[in-house]
């Protein structure tokens, strides 16, 4: 390190005409004060270089920049800065010098004389004159008394100093030496140099005094409160504690103690129930003790958010007039009479006893039967809010219960947010495709739905996000399904189930009418005056292109007709349509759908049977044929366990009664026998197929053929008693459908006929049965 020797004592000497300037920042020279600095701009090294080497008197100027630029201009420092003697001056390395500097007096630039490479300016001196009488007494021991406390008080600034500024007699000096001593910023300081008149300059610094005192004594104060509870860790606690003390003085508002005030409002406002009001206030006070940069903060303020905005005691008003609500059902719906009778029972029984908990109601039916709009016109009937979620390939129990507030980004499970999005506790709540909820190591979320959907349990429904309880008990849940046998059991049997079986043809014919042709005619921008169907044109839709349960396919194949109608309007080729059978297979192209049946039935070995699908019922053929072998018994067609156990059943029941079939003993020995079931790609199963099956055999063995118009159902025994088997209607449905006007089925499956509309069950002749002899006597014919 190299060191210049320390200049001798200033003399009051003439203060050069022009001086290189030395840009400060974020520090002011005052004159008499001595300043020590540390350079590092290149520039800056050279004007003190120059400057040693002469009279060592250089120009101080601050900056009006708090932060150190590289390179300043003339516009960034302040006209009104001090002259300063170099003290001492060493040397770190080529760039970095230690200065200490000590003021002279001030000077005002009259103009910049050369900006490289460092400022050079023409200044003119600015004399502090003044004549000290009592004010000026006044205001100088008035300040050093304030100073005095100051000090004390200061950590910072040695005893010494106030003795110091105690035996100052040159007020200009006194005003100057405590400026530079006290916590101000840059531009209060600057603004005190550049105040000449004595008087006011010392006034002004007196208001800087008495700022800072009253800083000093506020923070000792504070320190005072918390002392009692100040460690390592509370260092940052203090700070705020310093800081809102601060605040509260200067009256200054703290957002956040006005975000608290409005949760405090909300929570006293909303009437919450006793538990959840406690754990709320509990949280709000946790929250009043955290910064709101932490990431707790955050959690808390969500925390509360949702607490406040569920609706725990709003709900909606039902509505109890039961003719307006079965008008609004047959508005929206045609047929279902089951479920429309059981929502008006329960709006009947509610209007008795309004006490009464919601109903947990199960639609189970084929896709497209209308099960999830009738919870929306099921809503309307009531006067609720509608939610609906869909469970469809949940696998996890936190979407249902919500994830526990330790986890990052943790919210509601799907019941609590549906609550919310309602805004009312009481809405008609769907869970849609509740026999597709899946289970996996994240847990099972259809064990999580057996609180929800129990009447007994869901008043204290506990969200893991929320850990209060939430009364579930107002809403009623409808959920849907196709089949219920992927429902657990114990789920299953919360739920008051609600079949939807297909439509018939009439049903659709009307549906398609009054409802689906008007809604796909304004989707596809067209009135009522450009398109209109025949009713053989509806019924052609309806047979010739969809076989379905539902109705979804039929709307599709509406709407099909009516962009094709709309395309020609558009084009202005015609302006109105009348869609017929003759012209229909323009739009839809050939008839997709033709009876086969009474062909593929006319060869012995070829009968038809009647399955339950997940999209209804549905009609089967069994095909049997032999050939020569050795007796075995071949089965195709992608059969499950049970069906070919009905067949293996079936054959042995026509062997051992072979005699009065009609049937040498011998044959079975000589013989293989091949059992088919088309449309092999997809899986069959199940024990109704027995008597069809059993029919085929004995068809294919004596050469007889079975009515063109009949088909069957039930299981089978090996004494030939013919059992009863499930999914009467939905099969009875697809008979009629399909244009079958016989069907032979178990005599213990009559009372299920209860169900199927009155013009299927006069459309068709049924023969109950018991044992397999009548259903031969029957079925086959020569």
């Amino acid at each position: 390190m190299n060191q210049e020797p320390q200049s001798e004592s200033f003399s009051n000497g003439k203060i050069p005409e022009i001086l290189p300037i030395l840009p400060l920042f974020d520090v002011v020279m005052f004159p008499k004060m001595v300043l020590p600095l540390i350079v590092l701009q290149k520039e800056s090294i050279q004007l003190i270089d120059e400057a040693m080497s002469k009279n060592r008197i250089i120009g101080t100027v601050a900056s009006k920049f708090t932060d150190p630029k590289t390179q300043y201009t003339s516009e960034d420092l302040y006209t009104i800065g001090s002259s300063a003697v170099i003290l001492k001056m060493a040397k770190v390395d080529e760039d970095k010098a230690q200065l200490l500097l000590q003021g002279i007096g001030r000077f005002k630039i009259s103009d910049y004389t050369s900006e490289k490479p460092y400022f050079q300016a023409r200044i003119k001196e600015i004399k502090s004159q003044w004549t000290k009488d009592k004010e000026i007494e006044a205001l100088m021991a008035n300040l050093i008394n304030q100073y005095q406390r100051i000090v004390e008080l200061s950590t910072g600034l040695p005893p010494e100093i106030a003795s110091m500024a105690k035996s100052l007699d040159e007020p200009d000096i006194l005003a100057d030496m405590i400026t530079s001593t006290i916590n101000s910023t840059t531009s209060e300081k600057q603004e005190i140099l550049e105040t000449i008149d004595i008087k006011e300059r010392l006034n002004k610094v007196t208001k800087m005094v008495y700022y800072q005192l009253e800083i000093l004594e506020m923070g000792k104060k504070i320190q005072t409160q918390v002392k009692g509870d100040m460690d390592k860790q509370q260092r940052e606690y203090y700070l705020r504690q310093q800081l809102k003390a601060i605040r509260d003085e200067l009256g200054e508002t703290d957002e956040t103690n006005v975000e608290l005030e409005e949760y405090r409002t909300k929570i006293s406002e909303k009437q919450l129930p006793e538990v959840v009001k406690k754990e709320a206030e509990r949280e709000l006070n946790r929250l009043s003790k955290m910064h709101s940069s932490s990431a707790e903060y955050t959690v808390a303020l969500t925390y509360l958010d949702w607490i406040t905005e569920l609706p725990w005691n709003e709900g909606s008003e039902d509505n109890l007039d039961l003719v307006k609500a079965q008008k609004i059902l047959d508005s929206d719906h045609y047929g279902l009479d089951k479920a429309k009778k059981r929502i008006l029972e329960y709006l009947a029984v509610r209007k008795l006893n309004p006490d009464i908990k919601g109903p947990i109601l199960c639609l189970v039916g084929p896709p497209g039967t209308g099960k999830t709009s009738l919870g929306h016109s099921i809503a309307n009937a009531l006067g609720r809010k509608f939610i609906r979620i869909a469970l469809g390939g949940i696998r996890d129990e936190a979407e249902i219960r919500g994830h526990r507030r330790t986890y990052v980004g943790a919210l509601p499970g799907r019941i609590i947010q549906g609550i919310r999005r309602a805004g009312s506790n009481n809405p008609v709540f769907m869970l849609d495709e509740i026999d597709k909820v899946g289970s996996d190591f994240r847990g099972d979320p259809s064990s999580a739905l057996l609180e929800v959907l129990d009447p007994e349990q869901n008043f204290s429904f506990e969200d893991h996000y929320l850990d209060v309880p939430f009364d579930l008990s107002q809403v009623m849940f409808i959920t849907t399904a196709n089949i219920l046998d992927t429902i657990p059991p114990a789920l299953r049997d919360r739920m008051e189930v609600l079949r939807l079986s297909g439509y018939t043809l009439e049903e659709k014919m009307k549906i398609a009418t009054r409802y689906l042709i008007p809604r796909q005619r304004e989707a596809n921008g067209l009135k009522a005056e450009h398109i209109s169907f025949t009713k053989g044109a509806i019924n052609q839709i309806i047979t010739g292109y969809t076989l379905e349960a539902g109705l979804r396919n039929l709307e599709r194949e509406i709407g099909n007709v009516c962009r094709g109608v709309a395309a020609s309007i558009a084009k202005d080729e015609k302006e109105s349509v009348t869609v017929n059978t003759k012209n229909l297979s323009k739009y839809l192209g050939p008839v997709l759908i033709s009876n086969e049946m009474k062909k593929r039935v006319a060869t012995p070995g070829v009968v038809m049977g009647l399955a339950w699908t997940e999209a209804g019922g549905d009609i089967l053929f069994i095909e049997a044929t032999t050939m020569r072998g050795n007796g075995r018994l071949t089965l195709t067609g992608q059969l499950g366990d049970v069906m070919k156990e009905s067949a293996t059943a079936a054959l042995s029941y026509i062997r051992s009664n072979s005699a009065s079939i009609g049937i040498e003993d011998d044959y079975f020995q000589t013989h293989d026998i091949h059992i088919h079931i088309p449309a092999g790609a997809i899986p069959k199963d199940g024990p109704s197929a027995g008597v069809t099956m059993l029919t085929a055999i004995v068809s294919v063995l004596t050469g007889a053929t079975t009515h063109k118009d009949l088909a069957m159902t039930g299981e089978i025994t090996l004494r030939g008693k013919v059992l009863p088997v499930g999914g009467i209607k939905e099969k009875v449905l697809a008979a009629h459908r399909s244009g079958i006007k016989t069907i032979i089925m178990p005599k213990l499956c009559e009372k299920d006929l209860l169900d199927v509309p009155k013009n299927v069950k006069t459309a068709i002749k049924f023969h109950f049965v018991d044992s397999m002899t009548d259903v031969l006597k029957i079925a086959l014919t020569k």
